[in-house]
Formats: structure tokens, C-alpha cells, sequence
């Protein structure tokens, strides 16, 4: 499956963003979607997960009440609604797909597909 993340841009703190992942190939609806971020000087981190059928979602800790996964398979995309933004939420955002299962395995090791990034940053 291919992927691409579009949405990004400068927010302020308290705002809200909506980033769209668009993809292709007929196996997305076997996979798994979800996003990543990476901040400057910091690994890629877990942010948010949905499964194929859209009736599962997992979330980081960090992110929980205020960002929201959603997908619309009609026409293959993937949403993240980033509400009440901090300038900790600053970071290049990936969108992601697998086929595996349980999300608290999802790690940007084992990710089997890649969107090219978006940036979102928050000023204070």
C-alpha cells in the first residue's frame, strides 16, 4: 500500500489540525493505519492507530482526548483530528500501515509502509 500524508502546517497553541493520509493498492483494506511523529533530535514515536474495518483505535498517552484516528475506506483515507495543540506536538507527522494486530506492537520498526511526512508546528 502507498501513502500520502498531506495537512501539516503552522498552528498555535490551542488549535486545531486535521491530517489526511491518502492510499492506494487494493490491500489497504487489510492493513492497519496509523501515525507516527518524529520531533527534531528525537526518535519516531507511536501517536495513533486504526484497524481495517475502523472499529479499533489506540492512542499514545500523550496525545489521548485530543487527537482523534478516523478513516473513510470509500475513498482510502486516513484522518488524525489534532485538537487543543501543544508545542510539544511540534513534529514531522507519518502516516503508517501494517497488518499487525495488536497496536501496542506498532513500532517504526515494524511498520510495512510509509507516508513521506508532514510538518506540524505549534507556537506557544
Amino acid at each position: 500500500v502507498q501513502l500520502q500524508a498531506s495537512g501539516g502546517g503552522l498552528v498555535h497553541t490551542g488549535d486545531s489540525r486535521r491530517l489526511s493520509c491518502a492510499a492506494s493498492g487494493r490491500a489497504f483494506f487489510t492493513y492497519g493505519m496509523g501515525w507516527f511523529r518524529q520531533a527534531p533530535g528525537k526518535e519516531r514515536e507511536f501517536v495513533a492507530a486504526i484497524s481495517w474495518s475502523g472499529g479499533s483505535t489506540y492512542y499514545a498517552d500523550s496525545v489521548k482526548g485530543r487527537f482523534t484516528i478516523s478513516r473513510n475506506n470509500a475513498n482510502i483515507t486516513v484522518y488524525l483530528h489534532m485538537t487543543s495543540l501543544k508545542p510539544e506536538d511540534t513534529a514531522v507527522y507519518y502516516c503508517a500501515a501494517s497488518q499487525l494486530q495488536v497496536f501496542r506492537d506498532w513500532t517504526p520498526d515494524n511498520m510495512e509502509s510509509w507516508g513521506q511526512g508532514t510538518q506540524v508546528t505549534v507556537s506557544s
